[in-house]
């Protein structure tokens, strides 16, 4: 067995247990933990495909953010799992059921499965050879070179989704206090401060 072969068994198997015990760990917090060392082990299979960059995302985007926001939630939440676990076993029938419905799915789905004749040659045509270019710079020329405008039109729906997103949730609330800051710039210095005549053993 070589280098490889041992590093894909390894982040393969590292993966697979540690995907079940992000579903069967108790502690919410474990199971996020658990989670960041899936995503660190797909990474590491990411890099033996050759895909460093789709690796890089992983570890910056999946594990450095969403991962690490998502253990920030688990543990500032008050949330009494005791009693959520309590409920979860008049839950199970109905979880059986609709597991057992995508299981047949996909079931059906593999056994129905049909790879057309130049599927390959298709899957292949758009890979550069990596003897010539690598892989990075092929992924960064056939996103701002070839499909650059797309690029862009996927920039602006998720700006577009996250203004509204901003205006559906923003309320105004009369009893709170804002800051105005053209009220401030306009203001007169004459009429902005009173000076007052304060005699000896008075008070304002």
């Amino acid at each position: 067995m070589t280098l490889g072969e041992f590093a894909f068994y390894a982040f393969s198997v590292v993966t697979v247990v540690s995907g079940l015990f992000v579903v069967l760990a108790r502690n919410p917090v474990h199971s996020v933990l658990w989670l960041i060392l899936a995503f660190l082990s797909s990474a590491g299979l990411f890099v033996l495909l050759g895909a460093e960059f789709v690796a890089m995302l992983m570890v910056i985007v999946y594990v450095g953010a969403v991962a690490v926001l998502f253990l920030f939630v688990v543990m500032m939440l008050d949330v009494d799992f005791t009693e959520l676990k309590a409920k979860m076993a008049a839950y199970f029938p109905i979880a059986g059921l609709i597991g057992a419905v995508f299981l047949a799915q996909l079931v059906l789905v593999y056994g129905a499965w049909k790879s057309a004749d130049g599927a390959a040659a298709l899957r292949g045509a758009p890979t550069p050879d990596p003897a010539e270019i690598h892989n990075t710079l092929a992924i960064g020329q056939l996103i701002y070179v070839d499909y650059i405008h797309l690029f862009q039109a996927a920039g602006l729906v998720l700006l577009v989704a996250m203004v509204g997103a901003i205006v559906l949730t923003l309320r105004h609330r009369p009893n709170v206090k804002r800051q105005n800051v053209l009220a401030q710039m306009y203001r007169d210095p004459a009429k902005a401060m009173e000076l007052k005549d304060v005699k000896p053993g008075q008070g304002l």
